[in-house]
């Protein structure tokens, strides 16, 4: 993949296309994934070998439309034996599209793992109208039963500068580590301050919205770890959003504030 791009961190949004060149802001269009330039695949750069059996919550998100031959598509996070939390712009194609991978560290070993289609998606209603919205739930048709789950983050003042919030995802990290690898990385809060004088013509939400990361950059979440966890204090703290370029100075990650969206959220995990 080319490049991290404004407001997504996979080829496809709704309504929105990436564009080819790294750092390069993503662009109106109407396009399928499948027709994306390089498909959606993931990076956590500058990052560590993670693994599954630690954090068995983490959960790989497939499509059928990925040009990526391991089918790879977003990341997720389960917070209930039969939801998954992702990103709402990794939930614009047919439910029947997905599938769903529990404890599978390294995508090419379809040995390990447990797999699940989407019977049902639910996406914020307010994703596309207004800034930041950018978070879904999908049910899964097999649930995970057994499997350990990651509770929603519900205080929005967990955002504080300095916080230690890790970021997981799989594959490729621009030659800091393994390709379709289950990885993670440090990332810690910037505050809204931060973000919204970096992003100040891209529409940064301070109330809906998480900066981390680092200033001189080297460290991030990258295009394709979009939907995934990023966890503070065993909560389910984000979800990767988006952002300009990948572990570059002055462009941080966003991530969607789960604790704004918490209310909701819960209310179609328990549905």
């Amino acid at each position: 993949m080319t490049g991290r791009l404004q407001l997504v961190r996979a080829a496809l949004a709704a309504g929105v296309l990436a564009a080819a060149s790294l750092g390069a802001v993503a662009v109106a269009g109407s396009a399928s994934a499948a027709e994306a330039p390089d498909g959606p695949k993931t990076r956590i750069v500058g990052g560590t070998i993670a693994h599954t059996a630690d954090t068995p919550w983490a959960i790989q998100l497939s499509n059928s439309g990925s040009p990526d031959p391991t089918g790879e598509w977003c990341g997720s996070t389960l917070v209930a034996a039969n939801k998954i939390v992702t990103a709402a712009h990794c939930a614009q194609e047919s439910a029947s599209t997905y599938t769903a991978i529990q404890g599978r560290d390294v995508l090419t070993d379809t040995s390990s793992g447990k797999e699940s289609k989407i019977s049902s998606i639910w996406v914020d209603p307010e994703y596309g109208s207004a800034g930041g919205h950018d978070v879904a739930v999908m049910t899964l048709a097999t649930p995970f039963d057994g499997v350990p789950t990651l509770a929603l983050e519900t205080d929005a003042g967990a955002d504080t500068a300095g916080a230690p919030s890790v970021v997981y995802g799989w594959g490729d990290t621009e030659g800091t580590g393994p390709a379709d690898t289950f990885q993670k990385v440090d990332v810690p809060v910037l505050g809204d301050e931060y973000c919204e004088q970096a992003y100040a013509s891209e529409g940064y939400t301070a109330n809906g919205e998480i900066c981390a990361g680092y200033e001189d950059g080297g460290k991030d979440s990258c295009q394709g770890d979009s939907g995934g966890p990023l966890v503070l204090n065993g909560r389910l703290f984000g979800v990767v959003s988006w952002g300009i370029g990948c572990a570059d100075a002055g462009n941080p990650g966003v991530y969607a504030e789960v604790a704004t969206y918490a209310a909701e959220l819960q209310s179609q995990i328990d549905g």
